[in-house]
């Protein structure tokens, strides 16, 4: 049985507004993943003290990285990360479409998507992980060009295939519908016929939206799926990890 979680670390800055890498690691290390998908990662940002928070975090896990940057300032970047301690390839890296319509909503947050192969077993297992934005007619431009050939539908993105992240929208939005069409909600499968919003990631405190999702291609068993909530879990981040394990059919 494999683990992957997905975390929305919010810089490092916790619910008490306190940067604090130790504290992020700290919460991704009691979970015991063997993949994790971060978003909002500093890097060499001085509103975070210059660190880079993919290297640091996987350096204190022993885990490999990838790290997109959906945004780079001059020497700052800021976006996404992939860690695991498995064998993994970058596949790639890219922005994704900003707001479909008038310049004004330019100002928005620019978005963008990793996409490793990660070998389990002798398979490989495509992930995305990826940052969506916070209106939901960007929202949807940005599902689509995911569901699209560039990615969910590239030839090299064959099953099985897991899109994680935080997705800012939540279950019955457009932009989940244009991802479900190609994929599958891990909370249905890993609670058939049940109520999905008990799995809420945000906010970390009193979690009641689940915005941060797990996606997979049908042949991902999905044998479990958690949202850890301590006293950790609600200081560390503005949201909470979504934490699953599955396994995938024999090769």
């Amino acid at each position: 049985m494999t683990r992957i979680m997905t975390y929305n670390v919010h810089r490092c800055v916790g619910t008490d507004g306190r940067l604090d890498v130790g504290r992020v690691a700290e919460v991704i290390a009691r979970q015991r993943p063997d993949i994790v998908a971060l978003q909002e990662v500093d890097v060499g940002r001085a509103r975070t003290r210059h660190v880079d928070q993919a290297h640091e975090l996987a350096h204190r896990l022993d885990m490999a990285f990838h790290f997109n940057a959906a945004l780079t300032i001059e020497e700052e970047r800021y976006g996404d990360a992939i860690l695991t301690r498995l064998p993994e390839r970058r596949v790639k890296s890219a922005p994704l479409p900003g707001h479909p319509g008038h310049r004004a909503f330019r100002a928005l947050e620019p978005r963008g998507a990793l996409w490793l192969a990660i070998s389990i077993g002798g398979q490989e297992l495509q992930v995305i992980n990826t940052h969506l934005g916070l209106v939901p007619a960007e929202q949807a431009a940005q599902a689509a060009a995911l569901a699209g050939h560039d990615w969910l539908g590239h030839p090299d993105c064959k099953a099985p295939t897991v899109l994680v992240g935080d997705l800012n929208a939540v279950l019955g939005s457009r932009a989940l519908r244009r991802l479900l069409a190609r994929l599958q909600d891990a909370r249905a499968l890993a609670r058939p016929g049940g109520a999905s919003g008990l799995l809420a990631t945000f906010p970390s405190r009193m979690p009641l939206a689940p915005i941060d999702h797990i996606l997979v291609s049908p042949g991902v068993v999905v044998r479990g799926l958690s949202v850890p909530r301590d006293r950790l879990t609600a200081l560390a981040s503005d949201h909470a990890p979504l934490v699953m394990d599955f396994d995938l059919p024999p090769a």
